[in-house]
């Protein structure tokens, strides 16, 4: 399945990437332009546009989004790409590329899979899981490839990646906004105060859609790891002022409240 990748910037330049990782700001992280091969991009966008998978809905004031991560509902090319981003053989890859030895991939890909967000749609800036409930090891790596065709960043959808207030323990200022271009892979490490998110609302037309897939890697939890096991969320400009956004925030933070009151189907 190597054939999946792009080699001349994957493979050919891996000590470039592991600078650009290591040393990008605020936290490690970065980009990947062309991540899969072009007729494979193409081909997946269009998969999984036609795709009517069982899409689990959020719709609330943190997040608005669809996302499937089982993987009997995936198309074929789909799987197979899921399928190649577990595997031993790409997980060994990013060993080599970050320097992080331990990695394994989350095969249960839980909170990843497919993504997308409709007109409207925004992810409120937040911590992903330290944590996972099932496996007991540490989030490291999240895995991010875009697949919309022909996106206009003016509709929004970037990744925002904020600077830590430790003071008060929540996002600073965002320091960077990497727009979802069609193909684009964005790999960062979520154990650094890593702050993301779309909290703005997505401008594009009724029938658009930001779409990706994402696979979250682990390691042993380190000694001072966090020990939450759900994302934790920061309220978006006014919201710190509502009562209702806030008592959401902290019912989904709490592993006994989250599933009641995030998910619409």
């Amino acid at each position: 399945m190597k054939d999946l990748l792009i080699a001349d910037r994957l493979h050919d330049d891996i000590d470039g990437l592991r600078q650009s990782f290591l040393f990008n700001e605020p936290f490690n992280h970065v980009c990947i332009d062309n991540f899969f091969q072009p007729a494979i991009a193409q081909a997946l966008a269009a998969e999984i546009e036609a795709a009517a998978p069982n899409w689990h809905r959020y719709q609330n004031a943190i997040e608005i989004k669809q996302t499937c991560n089982l993987w009997n509902e995936f198309p074929s090319l789909t799987y197979k790409a899921f399928s190649y981003l577990t595997s031993d053989e790409f997980v060994c890859y990013l060993r080599e590329m970050t320097g992080y030895k331990d990695l394994v991939a989350d095969v249960g890909l839980h909170g990843g899979g497919l993504h997308r967000h409709g007109r409207g749609g925004k992810l409120n800036t937040h911590l992903d899981y330290s944590i996972h409930p099932k496996t007991g090891m540490q989030r490291k790596l999240n895995l991010i490839v875009y697949l919309s065709q022909d996106w206009d960043p003016s509709w929004g959808g970037g990744l925002g990646l904020w600077s830590h207030d430790a003071q008060n323990n929540k996002p600073a200022k965002v320091e960077k906004v990497i727009d979802c271009l069609f193909n684009r892979g964005v790999l960062f490490d979520t154990t650094q105060n890593s702050w993301h998110g779309l909290p703005d609302p997505i401008e594009c037309a009724e029938n658009r859609f930001r779409s990706s897939i994402a696979v979250y890697y682990m390691v042993p939890p380190a000694k001072d790891a966090s020990a939450h096991d759900r994302a934790l969320f920061a309220p978006h400009n006014e919201q710190a002022m509502d009562p209702a956004v806030m008592e959401l925030i902290k019912m989904r933070s709490a592993s006994a409240t989250a599933a009641g009151v995030y998910r619409t189907k």
